[in-house]
C-alpha cells in the first residue's frame, strides 16, 4: 500500500501522526504481518448463510490474488457434501496462498482432511472446565492424549499441524501452557490462541500473550509459532487482534467485513488498513481489492453490511453535515483518515438538510459560479427544503419493508419442517 499522501503531509507539517513516534510502537512489533483468512469456514457459519461451490472458488481465488497467506476452506469432517467440496477447492490453482482445513482432535476428522488432498491442518480443542464438563464430557489427561495422538498422527502424514486452543482465553495460564506444551512437543507447527467469546482486552490481550509466550520460551523462542483469532461480541477483535500483534504475533485470523457466528471475526480489512497506515506493517495484501471482495462477500452471503461499517461499509467515506462537507471540498483530508482512493473508493458528499451557506459557497467557488449573498442563502434554503418534504411515513414503511424481507432471507428450518423430516426418515413403529 502507497504512503506517500501521508509522508508528503508530514513534510508540510498540515498533520501529526503520533503512531509513528518511536515511542508509541512496540518493541516486539514485527516487520510483516501474513493474513489468515477463514471466510470460507467462520464466515459461512453466519446464520442462514451457504456458499455455492463456485461461489467458494471464486472467493478462495480472488483471495488468492489478494495476497491473502492462508486460506481455511472447510471443515472436511463435517459431511460427506463438506469433503468434497473442500476436496475439489483443493485441486483448483492457488499461486500465493496455502490452503488449510479444519478438524477436530480425532482421528476420523484428520483422515477426512488427508482424503480431501489438504497438506495444512487446523486441529482444535477447548480445554478448560467448562467444556470438559459440559460439551467434551471427558478429562483433561484424556484430551492432553488425543491431543498428542491426534499432532502426531497429522505430522506422520505429512500436515502442516496448527493447533488451536478454543476458548483460551476463559482456560486458566497453567493449562494452556500445558496443552500448548504436548502439542508442541508432538510436532504443531504453530499454536493459536483463540477468544471464543470476544471477552479479551486489549491489555488482557497482552498479558494473555505475553505470558503463553514465556511460558513456552524454553521450547520456542519464535513468535511465529504463534497465532490469534479473536471474536467481536463485546466489538473488541481488531482491537485484541492488533494487540496481539503488537506482542509479536504474525498470522491473525480474520474474516472478510467480520462475518461469522454470532458477531463474527475481526474483520480483514480493518486489520489490514490499520497494520498498513497505522503501524507501517507490511500484510502482503493489494489493499485496491477490498472494498470489491467484501461486495462479493455480502453478495454470496445475501447479507448486507452495515452502512457505516469501517472501510468498506456504504458510507465510510461519506459525509453530511455542513462542517464536514465545506472541509472537504477545502482538502480532501479534512475529515478523512486516508484518501479512499487507496481502497478503489471515492469520497461521497450529500447535499441535504443540514447544508448551510459555507458549503454552498464552497461548491460554487469550486465550479467558478458567482453568486450573490442572498443567492446562497435561496440555494442552501431550497436544498435543505427539498428533503424535509420527503414523506417521513412513506419512508419508513419502504424500510421495514426491506427489514421484513431480509428476515425472510434469513429463515432457517422451522420446526415443522424438522419434525417432517425426521418422521420421514424415522419412522417409529
Amino acid at each position: 500500500m502507497k504512503k506517500t499522501v501521508f509522508r508528503k503531509l508530514r513534510n508540510q507539517d498540515l498533520i501529526e501522526d503520533y503512531n509513528r513516534f518511536r515511542k508509541t510502537l512496540p518493541s516486539k512489533l514485527p516487520k510483516q504481518v501474513s493474513i489468515w483468512d477463514e471466510t470460507l469456514i467462520e464466515g459461512e457459519n453466519t446464520p442462514t448463510v451457504f456458499l455455492t461451490y463456485s461461489e467458494r472458488v471464486r472467493l478462495a481465488k480472488y483471495m488468492d490474488e489478494l495476497g491473502v497467506s492462508i486460506i481455511n476452506i472447510g471443515f472436511p469432517g463435517f459431511s460427506e457434501e463438506e469433503r468434497e467440496a473442500v476436496r475439489r477447492v483443493s485441486n483448483e490453482t492457488f499461486t500465493q496462498a496455502r490452503l488449510a482445513a479444519s478438524a477436530r482432535i480425532t482421528k476420523e476428522d484428520i483422515d477426512a482432511c488427508l482424503n480431501s488432498h489438504i497438506r495444512e491442518i487446523a486441529l482444535s480443542t477447548p480445554f478448560n472446565n467448562l467444556n470438559l464438563k459440559f460439551v467434551l464430557k471427558t478429562t483433561k489427561e484424556q484430551i492432553i492424549k488425543q491431543t498428542a495422538d491426534s499432532v502426531e498422527y497429522a505430522k506422520k502424514h505429512g500436515f502442516t499441524v496448527n493447533f488451536i486452543l478454543e476458548d483460551a482465553s476463559r482456560t486458566p495460564l497453567e493449562d494452556i501452557i500445558k496443552i500448548y506444551d504436548t502439542a508442541t512437543k508432538a510436532g504443531a507447527n504453530r499454536l493459536v490462541i483463540e477468544d471464543t467469546v470476544g471477552i479479551l482486552r486489549p491489555l488482557s490481550t497482552h498479558y494473555l500473550i505475553s505470558r503463553v509466550r514465556d511460558g513456552l520460551s524454553e521450547r520456542t523462542k519464535d513468535n511465529k509459532l504463534l497465532s490469534v483469532r479473536c471474536h467481536n461480541d463485546f466489538g473488541l477483535a481488531t482491537a485484541n487482534t492488533l494487540a496481539a500483534i503488537e506482542e509479536g504475533i504474525t498470522h491473525p485470523q480474520v474474516c472478510v467485513a467480520g462475518y461469522g457466528e454470532r458477531t463474527g471475526l475481526a474483520p480483514m480489512e480493518e486489520v489490514v488498513i490499520a497494520l498498513e497506515l497505522l503501524y507501517g506493517i507490511n500484510t502482503g495484501i493489494d489493499a485496491h481489492k477490498l472494498n470489491r471482495l467484501s461486495q462479493f462477500v455480502e453478495k454470496s452471503f445475501t447479507w448486507p453490511l452495515a452502512f457505516q461499517k469501517p472501510i468498506v461499509g456504504e458510507d465510510a467515506f461519506s459525509h453530511a453535515s455542513d462542517k464536514q462537507v465545506q472541509g472537504m471540498m477545502r482538502h480532501p483530508l479534512s475529515y478523512e483518515p486516508f484518501p479512499p482512493k487507496m481502497i478503489d473508493r471515492e469520497t461521497t458528499l450529500y447535499m441535504g438538510r443540514h447544508l448551510g451557506e459555507a458549503s454552498v459557497q464552497a461548491y460554487l467557488d469550486l465550479q467558478g459560479i458567482k453568486a450573490t449573498p442572498q443567492q446562497v442563502t435561496e440555494i442552501a434554503r431550497r436544498v435543505r427544503r427539498s428533503q424535509e418534504r420527503l414523506d417521513k411515513g412513506e419512508m419508513m414503511i419502504t424500510f421495514y419493508e426491506i427489514k421484513k424481507l431480509l428476515r425472510q432471507l434469513r429463515k432457517g428450518l422451522s420446526e415443522e419442517e424438522l419434525k417432517r423430516i425426521v418422521k420421514q426418515v424415522v419412522r417409529n413403529p
